[in-house]
This record gives structure tokens, C-alpha cells and sequence, in this order.
């Protein structure tokens, strides 16, 4: 047992068994690993078919969504405008309102004076031709 042939011979024995074992072992993991490089080699190649048109429609999403963005902000902007010019328009409103008030105040004042002079014009008329009569009168007795 001490022949150095025999046991080279039986470690490489050994070691042929052992490797055998392993790859026999190993040939599911491999199988599966086969397999998973197809599905990859699969999702690839839709990926690659798939991406670019998906790429594209976002791109183009992204165009619309900044167009519509920039009418928005048109919109906004017009609105704001308009918004301006009602306001403009309901203070100049307001300020022909008020002068209209205040002239109406003073033609009512200035209809009321006059009403109120012309009824009392002929009776102070001959309330004052009356004193002026007696006035004379009474001159002429003294």
C-alpha cells in the first residue's frame, strides 16, 4: 500500500467521482440558468421593440402637456386682463354714479329753492305792494 501509482490512481479516481457528482449536481442550476438567460434574451429584445414607441408617446405627452401649459398660463393672463378691465370699468361706474348723485342732489336743491320762490312770490308780491301802499299811506298822514 505504500505504491505511489496506486494511490495517484485513486486520487485522481477520487477526484473524476467527485466532479462527476458536482456537474451531475450542477445540471438543474444550469438548466435554470439557461432558462433565465432566455427570458432575459426574451425581455430584451421586447423591451428593445416596446421601449422607443413608449419613449416616444411620453415625449410627445410631454410636448402636449407643455403646450397646454403655455395656453393655460395665455388663458390666465387674458382673464387677468379682462378681470383689469371690469374692475377699470366698475370704478369709472362708480365715480359717474357719484358725480350723478351729487349734481341731482344739487339740481333738487336748486328745483326745491325755486319751487319754494315761486309760491311764495305772489303772496310776499302783494304782501310787500300791501306794505308799500300802507307805507305811503301812512307817510302822507304824518
Amino acid at each position: 500500500m505504500s505504491d505511489p501509482i496506486f494511490w495517484l490512481g485513486l486520487s485522481l479516481l477520487l477526484v473524476a467521482v467527485s466532479l462527476t457528482a458536482v456537474l451531475i449536481a450542477a445540471l438543474p442550476a444550469f438548466q435554470e440558468i439557461t432558462r433565465a438567460a432566455r427570458s432575459i434574451e426574451k425581455l430584451c429584445d421586447t423591451l428593445r421593440q416596446e421601449f422607443p414607441p413608449a419613449l416616444h408617446s411620453i415625449r410627445l405627452t410631454g410636448e402636449e402637456l407643455s403646450d397646454l401649459t403655455g395656453d393655460i398660463n395665455a388663458g390666465v393672463k387674458s382673464t387677468t386682463q379682462v378681470v383689469k378691465q371690469v374692475d377699470r370699468s366698475l370704478e369709472a361706474a362708480r365715480q359717474q354714479v357719484n358725480q350723478l348723485q351729487q349734481e341731482s342732489r344739487g339740481l333738487f336743491a336748486g328745483l326745491k329753492a325755486g319751487w319754494q320762490a315761486l309760491r311764495q312770490s305772489p303772496r310776499s308780491s302783494n304782501a310787500m305792494q300791501g306794505d308799500s301802499s300802507g307805507d305811503r299811506t301812512q307817510r302822507r298822514q304824518q
